[in-house]
């Protein structure tokens, strides 16, 4: 990415961003969210094999909180203020992985070996 295009999604840098970042957060934090849990596996097979790799508790939180939040949304209802103001919504957990996901497949075509998945038709 350019040096320009990085400052202006800097949220340090430009107080748009700042101001987009603050509503996402405080979004994520009504539902109890992280960003990391947006990510839809069925979307992309990196996510869905970086997802396979993390360890069990932290997938089934990853599950639990999209349940409360679709229980939540389903009753028009948010998070308590005591439990908003605990959550941490932009704490990564997915990111490392994904990246090591991501650097270990662009390798195997480096060195033209078979893609270790491929998407199916259901």
């Amino acid at each position: 990415m350019s040096s320009f295009l990085q400052s202006f999604l800097d949220p340090k840098k430009n107080w748009l961003a700042a101001m987009h970042m603050k509503a996402l957060s405080n979004r994520l934090r009504r539902y109890g969210l992280r960003y990391d849990d947006l990510y839809d596996p069925y979307y992309d097979m990196d996510i869905k094999e970086a997802l396979n790799r993390l360890p069990r508790e932290i997938v089934d939180a990853r599950n639990q909180r999209l349940k409360r939040a679709m229980d939540l949304s389903m009753k028009h209802e948010y998070l308590p203020k005591e439990l908003q103001e605990m959550q941490t919504p932009f704490r990564s957990y997915l990111q490392d992985m994904l990246a090591l996901v991501k650097k270990e497949k662009a390798e195997r075509e480096a060195l033209g070996a078979l893609p270790l998945y491929q998407r199916t038709i259901p």
